[in-house]
């Protein structure tokens, strides 16, 4: 998810759908978790970044948790370099920002505020704001009881970007693999006092309809539509 062209939440494969230009211009990486789907596009990512134009390094914010995942597993001089000891015109290629749930980083182009959510490994979801509107970004979550209070608390929320990887029919394997299903996201939904524009995400292949013609049943009355590679959102 691309915001404002500096800030990217996630990095997953659809990072490689950027031109080079666009990649350069991002400075920050909001990770929610340490999952592969959620940070594959990391590594060739920064790596990419080294003509960044007299910018500072890529800034990469997540859970403690996520960060020694990505130092231990990934840039770890084996599986790839560690461009946190890599030194470029500006100083280190790439740096390390620890978030917990409850904070918010203030960015030259918006808030950017972590909540809890609950996976199988160390997650956060985020909202974003830039003081007029605001979206949240559930990242990998199953039911929960923290991400809702907190988008409520917001004055206004124009649109909620959340994952739902099973139909109904697989409930059970949703819940063990830390997911939304329709019905629970539905009964989740019944939380959330705002109404924004409602976009599902993460979708397991061939389900998609099933999903959406579930969720459209489990909650007729809220806007819901599927959000689809390449989309822009203007708030």
């Amino acid at each position: 998810m691309l915001v404002d062209d500096r800030v990217l939440i996630d990095a997953g494969t659809g990072v490689g759908d950027l031109p080079l230009e666009a990649l350069r211009r991002i400075e920050h990486v909001f990770l929610t978790h340490a999952h592969l789907d959620h940070i594959a596009g990391l590594p060739l990512f920064v790596d990419s970044t080294q003509g960044r134009q007299g910018r500072g390094p890529v800034t990469v914010h997540a859970r403690e948790e996520t960060l020694e995942a990505l130092r231990r597993h990934i840039f770890n001089d084996v599986i790839w370099p560690d461009f946190s000891r890599i030194e470029g015109p500006q100083g280190a290629l790439m740096v390390y920002r620890p978030i917990r749930a409850g904070e918010v980083v203030d960015l030259e182009v918006c808030q950017v505020g972590a909540v809890d959510v609950v996976h199988t490994v160390p997650a956060l979801g985020y909202w974003v704001s830039d003081g007029r509107h605001t979206f949240g970004f559930s990242g990998d979550t199953r039911t929960n009881d923290s991400l809702w209070p907190v988008l409520n608390a917001r004055a206004s929320l124009d649109a909620l970007i959340v994952e739902v990887s099973f139909p109904n029919e697989q409930r059970r394997l949703a819940d063990v693999a830390g997911h939304y299903c329709p019905a629970t996201l539905g009964a989740d939904l019944e939380r959330l006092r705002h109404d924004p524009h409602i976009w599902i995400t993460a979708m397991k292949p061939g389900e998609e309809q099933v999903i959406l013609r579930q969720l459209q049943h489990a909650v007729p009355n809220r806007r819901l539509a599927m959000l689809q590679t390449g989309q822009v959102l203007s708030l």
